[in-house]
């Protein structure tokens, strides 16, 4: 198991992201924050430097709330997940990323580097925007997620609606286990 930095020596941040929607010139739906009431987390420094993504895996793994699924960079198109929720661990380089939408005005663009952690809610939709020294993550899922999906806001609003709201919310913290941001009672926004 990786050593992890203290929940209370960390930085979290929590991003609400409106949906999405344009008719022009294509119709687009990116329904991001707004079915789940639940933000995107964003936990800094959780891995000190010296963690390689092989001790994350294992950390993950032995916390499991998530399994790891696959060390990758982050596709440049923008897409989102309707069937799962996303944890990505930055275990190399850094990136800055585009979280919600290139053209949604309630969009953050953060920058992430190694030892990061996000918390993706099923349909937030996110994309590379640029990377260096060698950006790659640690994707993982719950581990009853079989397949994801991948979704580019061309599909019926309706069908991506149902199945957001039936993906469950995590029963632990998927860095820290039985405590930790994502289980905060009052994160559900009614």
């Amino acid at each position: 198991m990786a050593n992890v930095t203290p929940l209370g020596k960390i930085a979290v941040e929590k991003h609400l992201i409106p949906a999405y929607r344009s008719t022009y010139p294509t119709p687009i739906y990116l329904p991001n924050c707004s079915i789940t009431n639940r933000p995107v987390f964003i936990y800094r420094g959780v891995f000190p430097p010296s963690t390689n993504a092989s001790a994350i895996e294992s950390h993950l793994t032995q916390v499991g709330v998530v399994a790891p699924q696959w060390r990758y960079t982050m596709y440049k198109a923008t897409h989102f997940h309707s069937n799962t929720h996303e944890v990505l661990c930055i275990a190399s380089g850094r990136a800055k990323l585009c979280l919600g939408g290139e053209e949604n005005p309630g969009r953050i663009e953060p920058e992430v580097k190694k030892g990061d952690v996000l918390i993706l809610p099923a349909g937030v939709a996110h994309r590379l925007l640029s990377e260096v020294d060698g950006f790659e993550m640690v994707g993982s899922y719950p581990p009853d997620t079989k397949d994801w999906d991948m979704c580019f806001g061309d599909g019926d609003r309706e069908s991506i609606d149902g199945r957001i709201k039936r993906v469950r919310w995590f029963e632990g913290d998927p860095v820290y286990g039985e405590s930790g941001p994502v289980l905060d009672p009052y994160l559900s926004i009614v």
